[in-house]
């Protein structure tokens, strides 16, 4: 019995690489990162999921509390994929602010480290996933969980790490980025109404202002799937992940986001010996 058990999961671990490497390899192929960060965020994203399962009965309670109120399910739905959105992507974003450590150049290694940490997270969720259907349905009940989850929720986890790694990469910048969008007058209504008010730098301000804002999005985006999950709602599910794919390649082919605003490595050390 225990062999099978690790068959099983051998066959789960394989099912679940396969969109992990189609994925990475669509995202990752035109600017290839160090190998080994790569696999060291990969490894910190897989290890993300686990305190999600740690404090599952938490969220149950919550979502038992609200529910308790009298609201309706829909409202205590909406908020228990709020609350589990945030959640895996603070989860995802701490990974990547552990591996960037100053060594990101652009903003384009911040969308792409993000994505490889999504990517970990989603295979060890898809793992888990693939075996309880297994045990569950049959091992021909997995033809159609692995279509779905390679091509919608990995590829959801991907779009909004992207998403929120775009907006870290600009909080990450923000002293530059800010200075450029000073001198090309952008209004920045936010960040100079903050200043006056709270007397902050207003570096400071847009750096907390793009960490906020990704993450809004990113939740938003998160919670929005999720009840597109919920009510089995295709005909949106599609065009929600189409346009998902074509703003995360715009993001990654964008100018701006090439710019170098960091030196990493032997950059820096050959900058200093100038």
């Amino acid at each position: 019995m225990p062999s099978f058990v690790f068959f099983q999961y051998f066959i789960c671990f394989i099912l679940a690489a396969i969109p992990a490497v189609i994925w990475g390899y669509l995202f990752l192929r035109k600017e290839p990162e160090q190998k080994s960060l790569v696999a060291f965020t990969f490894i910190g994203g897989m290890f993300s999921v686990i305190p999600l399962f740690i404090f599952k009965e938490q969220i149950l309670k919550i979502n038992d509390f609200i529910a308790s109120f009298g609201f309706s399910l829909i409202f205590v739905a909406v908020l228990s994929y709020l609350w589990v959105g945030c959640y895996e992507e603070v989860a995802k974003f701490w990974v990547v602010r552990i591996v960037d450590n100053d060594r990101f150049r652009n903003i384009d290694d911040s969308i792409e480290f993000s994505i490889i940490s999504a990517l970990g997270f989603a295979f060890i969720e898809n793992i888990l996933y693939f075996f309880a259907i297994w045990n569950g349905h049959g091992l021909d009940g997995l033809v159609i969980p692995f279509i779905l989850r390679s091509a919608g929720s990995t590829f959801a986890h991907v779009f909004f790490s992207g998403i929120f790694g775009y907006y870290y990469g600009i909080a990450h910048f923000a002293s530059p980025i800010l200075q450029e969008q000073l001198k090309a007058k952008k209004k920045l209504f936010f960040t100079k109404f903050v200043h006056r008010i709270l007397h902050l730098k207003t570096e400071t301000i847009f750096h907390e202002e793009k960490m906020a804002e990704g993450l809004l999005i990113a939740v938003s985006l998160h919670a929005i799937f999720n009840v597109f999950l919920e009510l089995s709602w295709t005909f949106l599910i599609i065009p929600f992940l189409f346009v998902g794919y074509f703003l995360l390649n715009y993001l990654l082919d964008k100018k701006e986001d090439h710019k170098i605003y960091g030196l990493v490595g032997e950059e820096r050390t050959s900058l200093m010996k100038l």
